[in-house]
């Protein structure tokens, strides 16, 4: 349940958030709106802007580089 709470209240600051802030995978699935196999095909194709690696058990996405990839699938003007 945390998690999720996590989740949700990442959503709602992520307009407020830097862009060199970082999120994890279930913000990330929550903004496309796909499963963790799609996000993971998606970085692949290159849809989705890859993940950094932050420790040996952390990977995160940097909020810009998602805004972008945002920006870029529903052709809004940045």
């Amino acid at each position: 349940m945390a998690a999720a709470y996590q989740t949700a209240s990442a959503l709602r600051e992520f307009d407020d958030l830097p862009d060199s802030a970082h999120v994890r995978l279930p913000v990330v699935q929550a903004l496309f709106a796909c499963s963790d196999e799609t996000v993971r095909r998606r970085v692949k194709a290159g849809q989705i802007p890859a993940p950094r690696k932050l420790g040996p058990r952390l990977t995160a996405w940097r909020v810009g580089d998602l805004r972008a990839a945002l920006r870029a699938v529903t052709g809004a003007a940045a």
